[in-house]
């Protein structure tokens, strides 16, 4: 901390300052109104707070022990590192805040930390998180005794548990201290150790990315001198060779030339320019930034240097002057500048919430983050934030290269560029940047001082320390310039006594996942292994604060404006309770945030601050009224409901029960990763939150007497039946039914909704707004309510003469009445009382709604009294005296249509609807052919869009109907010739083709009267005078063509013969019969009957089409005839090969036989089953020396001659054959066959005729005998 005098000199030279720089209007003077503050406070309490706070006082006790504070913090990866004002390093794990090492590094205050590698890496594999948590629940380790300057490091360090040899436990912790040295401790092994004096306090260490190789570090203090340290022997402690005496410059020499002890080498980088305040890495390593009392400077590392750029090692790019205000001689020493490396991958987005998995409610992060997410040692630029007093830099440095232009082939060592500069009206104690557009900036306040009271109440020349304000966070736009909210108000113990430099500002980036480590091992599996920046799966300080944080420590203070966080002292709990607290403190990494953690250091607080996720919006949102807000965002994420500390039952629902008794059965256990999947479902906490928060919606815009915008809310929000019922009696209590009536749900819910609330409404319709109550009707589903109630009341309206059907209604007659006999037909039909709809609609005229009832229903019976009634009921007055008949039979259609469907199931018969038909309008009449058209046709569907495609099914169904229908025409056949002849004269000579029913006489006489010259050859001809239908066919039709084909279809000589006697006096007829009569008649005949001397034109082109036909008739049958010939010969010539072909058969060497040889020889058929080789007769084998004839058939059987003409012998027919065969047999000599040609071609003649039927048992098989 400052000294009292330092503090009253940084306080007068703020005073100085704030007529230079303008005010925020966080502090107004005494000289504002108090009405004016009031309506301030007002204006900054309704504004949503952009970060939300934490205590973590209570989880630091070992570091406040025996009344010890912090001095300087460092967060960085998995790790907290606090240094304190009595030298005590501090190792702590985050997130559960265990001690991992404590160690007296220092005998004085510590100034400065710094970690090697930055960032450090994370737990590459959950085995390395179980070891860390094992661990840590081995207990605290106690800090060591103090031990002198002088002292090695390890001397009187006490025994401790081994930090475990994790990925993120492998690094080096350096500390710098104002009396004078530097430790540098490794965290795994107690005895790499080094401890350096330099003899004058040391402000500012810093460690090398590569500490581990290269052993060296920056250092820099009140002396002045930048200090690169290299080297150095663990274990030891050594004098600087920079100090000035004999041993440290014979040390530093004798080391320099390889003969003295490995003490290391100190070289001064720079100095003269004033103490140095601040020294850091850049976080590629590349550079190096330090501020003294003259600026802010910037250096190349001799870190990744290719090997033309050794020569820039160490070499300052970048110099930006200090802070121009009043005041700085005095207080450059005591303004420490603030600087942070940025890691813009690692930045918050800049709208949105986070939600439990860290993303943001935004579908994508912003262009610049998406360009940025990628390893930041691959990237050019670096950027650099500098906070200084009241002064903020933002500085883009940008490496070297290849010269251009005029410096073409020169390599440039790189420069920094100022690309914003901000001043600010407070003292900066820590500065980040927190998205890509917003600066994060902790200020101290100091209270502004009333200078004529100061003026009586001091002397010349001294100053009266004041009391300094409350530290604020604040968030300002680099853009506008221009802060983006309220600043956040942080009340820390003993606020008044602190100065600047005793708040400190620890950062914590948004996590990154590499992509390799998702792709190989899945989300949860890669926590820790491939995350570069902390933040992410295996810990969240802030998602639920109350279960990680003590809740009593973690409140927000409703006195002051703004948002404020109180951090109360320790209070004593028992062991127990901290032991329970421990267990459930432990977060779900199902629902961690990966967001930036922003921890706020004083000397006796510490608190954490992060972006509100959408559970602290929501929860914002409903302490602030704003129900409408609340409602939208659970409507579109249902997980904002989730991750509120008084809302703790339903996460344990959805986690395992089995406790854990620690981090390791915590991360052992994998079932904890389980995820909570609550949206949509009616009971969910997600669903009953958004009815209490809609419900409260509701009753605040009805409290607004907004019933228009309540009605609406209710149709959007309310989802039970008991909320409906409720809020419908609401409105109707305050005659408000238009407002609720349409949100009013159209489908059942579960449980129903009462069907009196539906009810209430359409009986006030029915007195009110018949208009509205047709829509309702038309609107809700009859399941809803109970039509015989709405009924009763229409009947007693109507009854009550109030609704007339000459009433007038907006200048139409009848309106009204019109509505509630449509609404009651509509019920009747609801209430299944078809019967009494139709007498609705028949009142109202209405053909349509009549016919479609009358269709679903088969209520034709109910009118069958009035068939021509029923099938004029579309058919006006006007058109049945001068409508057109496709006009009539479009009309008619459906009603059409239904008789004959009835007709075919019986229930009103055809002779009721020609009765009918024929008393009113007589013989002929156009609805009664309608009638007998449909009937014929089949023509029974309702859907008159013939365009559709017919099933098959349905087309077999059709076509039965339409055999049944041409039955049941039949009945009455004269009567549809007569209709058929006036009406459609095509479907008469169908008719007449199809039907045997008709009276030939009749329709005869009907076409000879209406002159149907085709209709009457063809009754002609059925009655069996061709000869004068032929000549009518001549003489009236006067056509050659159907009098030939008419001729062709009789097949009769006769008939052939009086059409060329008919045609001989008419050339125009004989031209015809040459051209079309074709072998129908001898061409001589017709030829030698054409009388000489008649002129006859076209007669050469007739003849010649005559012969041409005959020619074609006589190249077909030479075609044909050849072609048979051909294919006999070809079945010749295949049986020929056939024959000639030899038979194939095995024989056997052994003198084996079958066992069923004996029962073969006695046997009345062949045997089954038979081997090659073997005879099929007798079942001997054939062996190659066998003498006897042996005969084969294709079929691969063998027969020795005698067992084949045994089986033979059963034939009578074969006896004089078979007794040839003993004869030549007989005749044979001992040594074989006469092989002469005539005992030769008897065996031929002999065997042709006993195997000529072919193989014994392929007949056999074929008889089925076998």
């Amino acid at each position: 901390m400052a000294s009292e005098g330092e503090e009253a000199d940084q306080d007068e030279s703020v005073d100085e300052e704030r007529s230079t720089f303008a005010s925020n209007g966080r502090h107004t003077k005494e000289s504002a109104g108090e009405e004016e503050a009031s309506e301030e406070e007002e204006e900054d309490e309704d504004e949503e707070p952009r970060l939300k706070y934490a205590s973590l006082t209570k989880h630091l006790k070992p570091v406040y022990r025996n009344g010890d504070a912090t001095s300087a913090i460092l967060v960085a990866g998995d790790k907290m590192i606090v240094g304190t004002h009595n030298g005590n390093i501090h190792v702590l794990s985050v997130p559960s805040l265990k001690s991992i090492f404590v160690y007296r590094a220092h005998s004085a205050s510590t100034s400065g930390l710094s970690i090697s590698p930055f960032p450090p890496p994370l737990a590459a594999t959950k085995l390395d998180a179980l070891n860390k948590a094992a661990s840590e629940n081995r207990g605290s380790p106690r800090p060591s005794t103090p031990r002198k300057p002088n002292d090695s490091p390890s001397t009187n360090s006490p025994r401790r548990q081994p930090v475990p040899l994790t990925p993120s436990n492998l690094i080096y912790i350096a500390s710098s201290s104002i009396d004078g040295t530097v430790c540098v401790q490794s965290l795994t092994d107690p005895k790499d150790v080094q401890l350096r004096n330099f003899g004058r306090p040391v402000q500012a260490v810093a460690l090398s990315p590569d500490y581990k190789a290269d052993r060296s570090y920056l250092s820099g203090g009140l002396a002045g001198n930048l200090v690169l340290t290299v080297g150095g022997r663990a274990g030891t402690s050594t004098m600087s060779n920079t100090t000035r005496g004999a041993a440290a410059s014979a040390s530093g020499w004798l080391g320099a030339i390889g003969l003295g002890a490995n003490t290391g080498k100190d070289t001064i980088l720079h100095s003269g320019e004033g103490a140095i305040s601040t020294i850091k890495w850049s976080l590629s390593g590349r550079y190096i930034v330090w501020v003294n009392e003259q600026g802010i400077k910037i250096m190349r590392s001799n870190l990744h240097l290719e090997s033309a750029e050794t020569e820039f090692a160490w070499k300052r790019i970048s110099h930006t002057d200090h802070p121009n205000r009043p005041g700085w001689d005095e207080m450059a020493g005591i303004w420490k500048a603030h600087v942070e490396w940025i890691d813009e991958a690692g930045l918050e987005s800049d709208d949105g919430y986070s939600t439990a998995n860290g993303t943001s409610d935004k579908p994508h992060d912003p262009p610049d983050l998406q360009r940025l997410k990628i390893p930041q040692k691959s990237r050019r630029i670096e950027k650099l934030v500098v906070g200084w007093s009241g002064t903020i830099w933002i500085i883009n440095v940008h490496p070297g290269g290849a010269g251009v232009g005029k410096e073409i082939g020169e390599r440039k060592i790189g420069r920094g560029e100022v690309v914003t500069i901000l001043r600010i009206d407070c003292i900066i104690s820590g500065i980040s940047l927190y998205t890509p557009n917003l600066l994060l900036v902790l200020a101290y306040i100091t209270p502004e001082e009333d200078l004529s009271s100061n003026q009586k109440n001091t002397k010349r020349g001294v100053h009266r320390r004041q009391n300094a304000l409350e530290p604020e966070m604040r968030i300002i736009d680099i853009t506008t310039k221009e802060e983006v909210s309220v600043a956040d108000t942080l009340t820390m113990s003993r606020f008044e006594s602190l100065s600047a430099t005793d708040y400190h500002l620890g950062v914590l980036p948004a996590m990154r996942i590499s992509n390799k480590a998702a792709t190989q091992r899945g989300t949860f599996e890669a926590i820790g292994g491939g995350i570069e920046a902390i933040g992410g799966g295996i810990w969240d300080a802030t998602m639920y604060p109350a279960r990680l944080f003590s809740s009593a420590a973690s409140v927000r203070s409703g006195d002051s404006p703004g948002s404020s966080v109180k951090a109360p002292s320790d209070t004593a709990t028992s062991t127990t309770a901290v032991a329970a607290q421990t267990t459930a403190e432990i977060p779900n990494p199902s629902t961690l945030t990966h967001g930036m953690k922003i921890f706020i250091h004083s000397p006796y607080d510490c608190v954490i601050a992060t972006k509100p996720t959408l559970s602290d919006h929501f929860t914002w949102l409903n302490n602030h009224n704003q129900y409408e807000e609340a409602w939208k965002l659970l409507d579109r994420f249902p997980e904002a409901a989730y991750g509120q500390s008084d809302r703790d039952s339903d996460s344990l629902s959805s986690t395992p029960t089995k406790a854990h008794g620690s981090l390791v059965d915590f991360f052992a256990d994998d079932s904890s990763q389980t995820t909570i999947s609550a949206h949509r479902i009616p009971n969910s906490r997600v669903e009953k939150e958004k009815r209490r928060i809609g419900e409260r919606w509701v009753q605040q815009l009805i409290s607004a007497e907004d019933w228009s915008t309540a009605g609406r809310t209710c149709g959007q929000v309310l989802g039970t039946s008991s909320s409906w019922e409720h809020w419908v009696w609401v409105f109707a209590q305050a005659n408000k039914y238009e407002e609720i009536t349409r949100y009013i749900p159209t489908t059942q819910l579960q449980p129903p909704l009462p069907s009196l609330v539906y009810e209430l409404m359409l009986g006030h319709y029915v007195s009110k707004d018949r208009l509205r109550l047709k829509e309702l009707l038309e609107l809700w589903p009859p399941e809803l309510f109970d039509a015989g109630t709405i009924i009763d009341a229409i009947e007693s309206k109507l009854k009550a003469g109030d609704v007339r059907e000459d009433s007038m209604e907006d200048g139409k007659t009848g309106r009204d009445w019109r509505i509630l006999y449509e609404g009651l037909a509509k019920l009747y039909l609801a209430n299944s009382q078809p019967r009494q709809a139709l007498g609705c609609y028949i009142r109202l005229q209405d053909a349509n709604a009549s016919m479609d009832i009358i269709s679903d229903y088969h209520l034709v019976s109910a009118v069958c009294d009035d068939i021509p009634g029923f099938i004029l009921l579309r058919v006006t007055k006007s058109q049945q005296k001068s409508a057109p008949m496709l006009e009539l039979a479009a009309q008619t259609l459906e009603p059409i249509r239904l008789l004959v469907s009835e007709a075919h199931h019986g229930i009103v018969p055809p002779e009721t609807v020609i009765t009918q038909l024929q008393s009113r309008y007589g013989m002929p009449n156009p609805y009664l052919f309608f009638y007998f058209r449909a009937l014929w046709n089949g023509d029974t569907t309702t859907d008159t869009d013939d365009t559709k495609p017919t099933k098959p099914a349905q087309a077999v169904e059709e076509r039965l109907l339409a055999l049944e229908g041409k039955t049941l025409v039949s009945d009455h056949a004269d009567t549809a010739v007569s209709l058929f002849a006036e009406y459609d004269r095509p479907l008469l000579m169908t008719f007449l083709k199809s039907s045997q029913s008709y009276t030939l006489e009749l329709a005869s006489h009907i076409c000879e009267q209406r002159t149907y010259i085709p209709e009457l050859v063809y009754l002609l001809s059925k009655e069996g005078r061709t000869a004068q239908a032929l000549r009518l066919i001549i003489d009236s039709l006067n056509d050659v063509s159907q009098a030939i084909a008419f001729a062709k279809d009789q097949n009769d000589a006769s008939l052939w013969d009086d059409l060329l006697d008919y045609s001989m006096n008419k050339p125009r007829f004989i031209r015809g019969l040459l051209e079309e009569v074709g072998t129908s008649i001898d061409p001589l005949k017709l030829v030698k009957r054409i009388p000489t001397g008649l002129e006859i034109e076209g007669l050469r082109e007739g003849l010649g089409r005559m012969l041409r036909e005959y020619e074609v008739q006589e190249s077909i049958s030479s075609g044909v005839a050849r072609v048979l010939r051909g294919e006999v010969n070809a079945a010749m010539v295949e049986r020929g090969r056939g024959q000639r072909r030899g038979v194939r058969f095995d024989i056997t060497h052994g003198h084996e036989k079958l066992k069923y040889h004996d029962e073969a020889r006695n046997a009345s058929h062949p045997p089954k089953n038979l081997k090659p080789g073997y005879c099929a007769g007798c079942g001997d084998p054939i062996s190659e020396h066998d003498k006897i004839l042996l005969v084969g058939f294709p079929c691969t059987h063998i027969f020795h001659l005698p067992c084949l003409l045994k089986y033979e012998s059963q034939d009578s027919e074969m006896s004089n054959v078979l007794s040839s065969f003993n004869l030549l047999e007989d005749e044979e000599d001992e040594g074989g066959y006469d092989r002469s040609i005539g005992p030769k071609v008897d065996h031929a003649a002999l065997l042709r005729t006993v195997a000529g039927k072919g193989c014994p048992m392929a007949m056999h098989s074929v008889n089925g005998n076998g």
